[in-house]
């Protein structure tokens, strides 16, 4: 008789869970990731509807809240306390000139360019000087100081020109941080942050001097990052109603302003921009395949952490988490 009503039991809830699947094709879509030879890569995604997390998944034993290397999704978080810094009246702008505030890193009879290299140039990666990414990313961080070998670099172009990513130039924003702060970047981050609930960043590199390395070698977790934003969603407020960031440098760090030589996205201040799955989407990208996406119009913010070993980009397969955020979009677009 007991085996009975608990078959009876089992039966009653089928339904019911068969419901529950169907009402949440996201969870269903991410639980089928683990499968799928293109995302081997891929350790976690998490997915926020409206500031609440409709589904997440870990792969291969990871976790969205284990610490991961987020490289340069970081350089999205560089931005914010740049914004942040304006709004408080320790930058001028985007149109102050950095060379006043690191004039003693400059070097001997300098090119006369250096003093045009505005905030803004950091930002979009207009700042004309020599790429310090990629290949030449070795030369950068073996250097005995960082940034007077980012403001030695020769010029490839002009202040204000053509997209030269570069991680030197969200690190001489780290540089600046530091100065008009008067703390280390990481202290200026835990402070002005504070108010968003779930945010925090663990290790950060620093370079010979102390600076915490601007835009790379940061650690987070999938849920952090998630937190962080959810800040840029919902126009720069924590949950609790608190302006952190303000709600016109959200739209400035959107703002196209110009575009990646390699992948053609649109490029503001540390936020790439494109079209994903028919919608307008908003991203921070790490090496790797570490992803902070946001779909405004859909009130989505969609994290995807990888393997940070590996190149994602001449791979595909960051092509591959832009396909997984495609089909996210498509199975959280109200019916």
């Amino acid at each position: 008789m007991i085996k009975r009503l608990a078959f009876l039991f089992v039966l009653s809830l089928t339904p019911a869970v068969a419901f529950a699947q169907q009402a949440n094709p996201v969870a269903t879509l991410l639980d089928g990731g683990a499968s799928r030879e293109e995302l081997r890569p891929l350790k976690a995604v998490v997915v926020a509807r409206d500031g609440e997390i409709i589904a997440e998944h870990g792969y291969r034993g990871h976790s969205t809240r284990e610490s991961v290397n987020i490289k340069s999704a970081s350089k999205s978080i560089i931005s914010s306390l740049v914004g942040i810094a304006i709004a408080k009246g320790l930058l001028e702008g985007p149109d102050q000139k950095i060379a006043p505030i690191l004039k003693a890193d400059l070097p001997d009879n300098p090119d006369p360019r250096l003093g045009q290299i505005t905030i803004g140039n950091l930002l979009s990666m207009q700042a004309g000087l020599g790429r310090l990414s990629g290949p030449d990313y070795g030369r950068f961080v073996s250097s005995r100081n960082w940034v007077r070998f980012a403001l030695a670099q020769p010029f490839a172009d002009e202040p204000g020109g053509q997209m030269l990513y570069s991680t030197a130039s969200t690190h001489l924003l780290s540089a600046i941080l530091t100065k008009v702060g008067g703390k280390s970047t990481l202290a200026l981050a835990r402070e002005w942050l504070a108010p968003v609930d779930g945010f925090r960043i663990g290790a950060w590199e620093r370079d010979p001097q102390g600076i915490y390395l601007g835009g790379n070698q940061m650690a987070m977790t999938a849920r952090s990052l998630l937190a962080f934003g959810e800040l840029y969603r919902n126009d720069g407020k924590a949950p609790d109603g608190t302006q952190v960031v303000p709600a016109d440098w959200v739209v400035q760090s959107w703002q196209h302003r110009t575009n990646s030589r390699f992948s053609g996205d649109d490029y503001g201040y540390g936020w790439f921009s494109r079209e994903i799955g028919g919608e307008q989407v908003h991203f921070g990208w790490g090496y790797g395949g570490q992803m902070l996406y946001i779909v405004p119009s859909l009130k989505l913010t969609v994290v995807m952490t990888s393997d940070e070993n590996g190149p994602s980009a001449r791979t595909g397969y960051r092509d591959a988490l832009h396909g997984l955020l495609s089909e996210i979009i498509a199975a959280a677009r109200p019916v």
